[in-house]
């Protein structure tokens, strides 16, 4: 199992390491890549074609502002791809998020919340765990202490009530 993390520019860094720390977490292999869809585009067109011989399965796609890097690699390839909107500018990755939620058809990027790396990686990692035994194992291990720990760190009963 594989994934790429590309996004467009190293302030946007801070950001995708959340989304790097959950695949390590969960043992799933992946690249990183710093590629600007605008400045660099044959370069993203050449790497993508590289992740897919190496037999990436999913990508996450961080950007900011038009956030145009997601659609890009989406129109390039069949691999699912999660765009991460970033927060950059002056409408607070509002702009990202639309950019990348609204994608035409049949070219679709999923999209978690703004500056959501984590919950980018976490998507990717159930879409692989649906060819991958062991991954979904690992899901189903962290969901439950999830809920553990959630439970004893919020003082609940067993019926979810709460002392006041």
């Amino acid at each position: 199992m594989k994934a790429a993390i590309i996004f467009g520019s190293t302030s946007d860094k801070a950001v995708m390491k959340k989304a790097a720390d959950v695949l390590r977490e969960f043992g799933v292999e992946f690249s990183a890549h710093v590629i600007s869809a605008h400045r660099t585009p044959e370069l993203l067109t050449e790497t993508l074609k590289t992740l897919e011989a190496q037999g990436v399965e999913v990508i996450i796609a961080g950007a900011g502002l038009a956030a145009h890097l997601p659609g890009v690699i989406a129109s390039q390839t069949q691999v699912p791809v999660i765009g991460v909107p970033i927060s950059s500018g002056g409408l607070g990755g509002l702009d990202a998020l639309l950019s990348i939620v609204q994608m035409p058809k049949p070219i679709p990027v999923a999209s978690v919340g703004v500056d959501n790396g984590a919950n980018a990686a976490y998507l990717a990692c159930e879409i692989l765990s649906i060819k991958y035994s062991e991954l979904k194992e690992k899901l189903a291990a962290f969901r439950i202490k999830m809920k553990a720990d959630f439970a004893r760190d919020n003082s609940l009963s067993k019926d979810g009530g709460v002392e006041l």
